[in-house]
């Protein structure tokens, strides 16, 4: 998981270069949510192999320019980037379906889903998908949302 971090850093990195080649390391940093030190690493590296080149503008200003190497390597991240999330998105629905499965052979039509963000609204559109309820009832079966993963927790229906 740690490379495909580093690789949407280079992404996002490369996209913001290419959309203002002006741009600041510590405006890039506060883009990405890191330190201007590791903004700065990225770069370095990116330089190194060649992908973005710098030249001064000012005395103290530089400016970034991306390479025709550096364009493949955006695309080719940004490819990637969707491949994988498509793939967790399939991942997910395949588990939550199953997870639903279960719901329904163990009598219930609603669950409660705990958790936000991107996991836990596919979990919703996959219970509508399959006529589940989303409800806030703390009776039932509860759809738990933990970064990536989706945990069911179902106790027997009393008939």
């Amino acid at each position: 998981m740690e490379s495909s971090n580093e690789e949407l850093r280079e992404l996002t990195l490369l996209e913001n270069i290419e959309s203002d080649p002006d741009v600041n390391q510590s405006t890039l940093a506060t883009q990405l949510g890191v330190a201007v030190g590791t903004v700065n690493w990225h770069l370095k590296r990116l330089i190194a192999k060649g992908y973005v080149k710098v030249k001064r503008a000012e005395r103290k200003k530089l400016r970034y320019i991306i390479t025709p190497e550096g364009i493949a390597l955006r695309a080719r991240l940004a490819v990637d980037y969707v491949e994988r999330s498509f793939s967790l998105y399939r991942k997910t629905r395949q588990r939550v379906s199953e997870y639903l499965s279960q719901v329904k052979d163990a009598g219930f039509n609603r669950v409660r889903i705990v958790g936000k963000g991107d996991v836990a609204d596919i979990c919703r559109l996959t219970c509508l998908e399959h006529g589940i309820s989303v409800v806030n009832d703390k009776d039932g079966p509860v759809l738990q949302v933990e970064g990536f993963k989706v945990l069911l927790h179902m106790e027997e229906k009393n008939e």
